[in-house]
């Protein structure tokens, strides 16, 4: 059941900045006026809920010990939990389809998805999918096809993890007999397997203009990953792929802005003050204007964290930062029902404590999702 409320006393973030004016919800959105119940939140901070366009951290609640993986369902209901306990309204959980099996396997990524869909409707975090796409994997290419229609998945992206330079002059990548005994198959066979992906490299580029060409009349949002160069960057935007993720190079930030495309980087790589690859550094591609939106990749808590960090660093207003994790990424995902807290919009909100900067309330579409200590006393009394 949705709120309707007027929210009082708090500094709220409106387009024009922080300011101390209430804030009214009714029927799950944000309103002008409203006569419901008053709550006075003097002493804390009304934000936009934030919006996740790629996280992986939902993992570790799906199997917290090798081969418990059964009951997904409560995996995720955990996950959902720790989403709204982060001030996340919105979280885009990114699935694998890998051909490096395990929770990374197609068979996983399907029962992730079918849990996804029993569990909506007893949640109240909006739980969206991003399924990352392995390209070298050509005869699953028509799944991709149908999923993206039978399972309504809103975002794909493609992904390219095999070790190429190794495979190319025969060497077996680093701990290969590991990883193929622990998602349980024989490492020998794992291996010819992956050489045959990689041989079959040739075919991709075809395979790929054809899907996505496929791909253009559903609503589906394409994205890259780890782009390196511009040609990279080109190429998917030809093929209209047109969300750049994680750009490894500012090369490649520099030339997905060029051509119009969103950028994406990580919140835990603001919050390190770099990439924990050596990657680009998200705060130097910040600087030079190269994002529109900060993922929680694998951490969920950096979110917040790397928004605070922009703002008390000087490299941009407060309103902005916050934008990364809010405004920002509901517009590349097309979510233009959120984002801001302003009347028509979704009641999507999370309540942080002024000094502190702890989520104390976190509301999606008016429904209480999460709640603490004397933030909830002052809703319950």
């Amino acid at each position: 059941m949705s709120l309707s409320l007027r929210l009082t006393g708090a500094e709220v973030l409106t387009p024009s900045g922080l300011e101390d004016t209430p804030l009214c919800l009714s029927d799950g959105a944000i309103t002008d006026e409203t006569s419901a119940r008053e709550v006075d939140l003097s002493g804390y901070v009304i934000l936009p809920g934030l919006v996740d366009a790629h996280g992986d951290a939902f993992e570790k609640h799906l199997a917290p010990r090798r081969g418990a993986m059964k009951d997904l369902d409560q995996g995720l209901m955990v996950a959902e939990a720790e989403l709204a306990a982060n001030g996340i309204t919105t979280a885009t959980l990114a699935q694998f389809y890998s051909w490096e099996g395990g929770m990374r396997g197609p068979d996983f990524a399907r029962r992730v998805l079918e849990s996804l869909d029993d569990i909506r409707p007893r949640v109240g975090t909006d739980l969206r999918v991003q399924l990352r796409f392995e390209i070298s994997m050509l005869d699953d290419y028509a799944t991709i096809e149908d999923w993206i229609m039978r399972y309504a998945i809103p975002y794909l992206v493609f992904n390219d993890h095999l070790p190429h330079d190794l495979l190319a002059k025969g060497k077996t990548p680093p701990g290969h007999v590991g990883k193929s005994l622990r998602i349980g198959k024989n490492p020998d066979r794992h291996l010819e397997d992956i050489h045959a992906l990689h041989a079959g490299m040739k075919h991709v580029p075809a395979a790929l203009d054809a899907l996505c060409a496929r791909l253009s009349d559903l609503p589906v949002r394409l994205g890259s990953h780890d782009d390196t160069t511009a040609a990279q960057r080109a190429a998917w935007d030809a093929r209209g792929v047109h969300i750049a993720e994680f750009p490894e190079t500012a090369e490649a930030a520099e030339a997905a802005r060029s051509s119009g495309a969103p950028i994406v980087l990580g919140a835990p790589n603001v919050v390190r003050g770099g990439s924990h690859k050596g990657n680009a550094s998200a705060l130097d591609l910040i600087a030079m204007g190269l994002c529109d939106a900060l993922a929680s990749d694998y951490h969920y808590p950096s979110m917040r964290r790397a928004a605070f960090l922009l703002a008390d660093g000087g490299l941009m207003e407060f309103a902005a930062a916050w934008g990364m994790i809010s405004s920002g990424p509901a517009q590349l995902l097309g979510l233009l029902d959120r984002g801001t807290l302003t009347p028509g919009q979704r009641a999507d909100l999370v309540i942080l404590d002024a000094k502190t900067r702890d989520v104390c309330a976190t509301v999606s579409a008016g429904q209480i999702t999460y709640m603490k200590g004397e933030v909830a006393a002052r809703f319950v009394g």
